[in-house]
């Protein structure tokens, strides 16, 4: 990317601005200059180098149930008082998170689950399609790898009080399939002794390099002509002819601009006037060489809160949730979970190669915030996937599109809009 325009020099100027290069802003510009649109997008790191890298790697096109839900509502004081457990809290940041825990537990209740579990199972539908329609056209064929994705429960309690999420699956149409110890074991040999029931997601497309996915979806975006400018959006001011963007050493203007910036959305879309309740998810992951896949598919064991997912050499340990905010420094405590955690698997593994933080964009109903902004008409809002921005993307960029042209069934955005809050 380029780097950011001199203080006073004339500002950039675009007919679509997208703040945040991120895996949806990546494909959201891919999406806009397929349709001929002219698209600057704007980011101070490398694309796709946050929390689009550091992920599991999975399109989970399975995950309608939202994190708040009636089962985590009941553990919610066991898990945050765990120091271990898959959920946890920063204690220093509970004052600044204190709004977010209350709308997260009224969104835990049974109505709000199922309304929050249906309108993410609505746009999950759409994720594979879009997912390979994107991979063709960004030449991601060759990273794509489709054995599903599996859940293995070690413990009969932990598969019981799955049964609420597995029927509400059902319900909504996610195909699963349940299995004994003996077929987890068929098709995972090496997790054999774990002797753990399973729930297969046999639809379900994992990559084998979310970096390479990211460098590529980079590449064709600068071969087709997207601007790109290494710089921090901190300002947004909306006026009837467009939107003016500015930061540290830099000016923008475009007719449309598009907050895609992730965990970092909240300043720009409260400027644009919409106070969204978005805070931010610390997610971990450690890396171990291996010189041969030990899993044929992403694993998580449930009662670890973690995927186990098989990459090009190597093996990434991602995932539990740790609330508290976007400066505090990594959490050793968290990375030794991981670490303990995988090795009750492969006790052999040698020390991780890489170990990472990352910040996921969270809402307290699980439902990103796609659609226009109700205060600000050119600004439109593609931020706040959580677990599921690798995943909704593409699907995400075509909602973004149709908003952008008027066309298409505007209410499909609906569940999505910021004034639901």
């Amino acid at each position: 990317m380029t780097p950011g325009s001199a203080a006073g020099a004339a500002p950039k100027t675009a007919e679509i601005a997208i703040v945040g290069a991120g895996v949806v802003g990546l494909a959201t510009a891919l999406r806009l200059a397929g349709e001929g649109r002219e698209v600057l997008l704007i980011d101070p790191n490398e694309p796709g180098s946050g929390a689009s890298f550091g992920n599991a790697g999975t399109i989970a096109e399975y995950a309608c149930m939202p994190v708040g839900n009636p089962g985590v509502l009941r553990a919610l004081p066991k898990l945050l008082l765990d120091p271990d457990s898959p959920f946890a809290l920063r204690w220093a940041a509970l004052f600044q998170l204190a709004p977010w825990l209350v709308r997260f537990v009224r969104q835990s209740l049974p109505a709000a689950t199922r309304a929050n579990a249906m309108a993410l199972a609505g746009l999950l539908a759409e994720a594979l399609p879009a997912w390979e329609e994107m991979a063709a056209e960004a030449g991601l064929a060759d990273l794509l790898r489709r054995n599903g994705c599996l859940y293995i429960y070690r413990h009969e309690g932990d598969f019981a009080a799955a049964a609420a999420g597995r029927a509400m699956r059902d319900k909504l149409g996610v195909h699963q399939e349940v299995l004994t110890a003996e077929q987890v074991a068929a098709l995972e040999p090496r997790l054999a002794k774990a002797e753990a029931q399973g729930l297969l997601f046999p639809d379900s497309i994992n990559v084998s390099d979310p970096k390479t996915v990211m460098q590529r979806l980079a590449a064709v975006a600068s071969a087709r002509g997207i601007q790109m400018l290494r710089a921090t959006a901190t300002g947004l001011a909306a006026d009837a002819v467009g939107v003016r963007l500015s930061g540290p050493g830099f000016s923008a203007v475009a007719r449309t601009v598009v907050i895609a910036a992730g965990a970092r959305s909240r300043p720009l879309a409260a400027q644009a006037g919409d106070r969204i309740p978005l805070d931010t998810e610390r997610g971990y992951h450690l890396e171990f060489p291996t010189a041969a896949p030990l899993l044929n598919r992403p694993v998580c064991p449930v009662d670890l809160g973690f995927y186990m997912t098989p990459m090009e050499g190597r093996l990434r340990v991602a995932g539990t949730v740790e609330l508290g905010g976007l400066t505090a420094p990594p959490s050793p405590r968290r990375l030794a979970l991981l670490d303990r955690g995988v090795r009750q698997f492969f006790p052999e593994l040698g020390r991780p190669s890489s170990e990472w933080l990352g910040f996921r964009p969270s809402l307290p109903d699980s439902r990103p915030v796609i659609g226009r902004s109700c205060h600000s008409p050119g600004v439109i809002h593609a931020f706040g996937h959580g677990h599921l921005g690798l995943t909704l993307a593409p699907i995400t960029a075509r909602l973004v599109a149709d908003v952008i042209a008027g066309r298409g069934d505007q209410t499909r955005a609906a569940p999505f809009a910021a004034d639901r809050f």
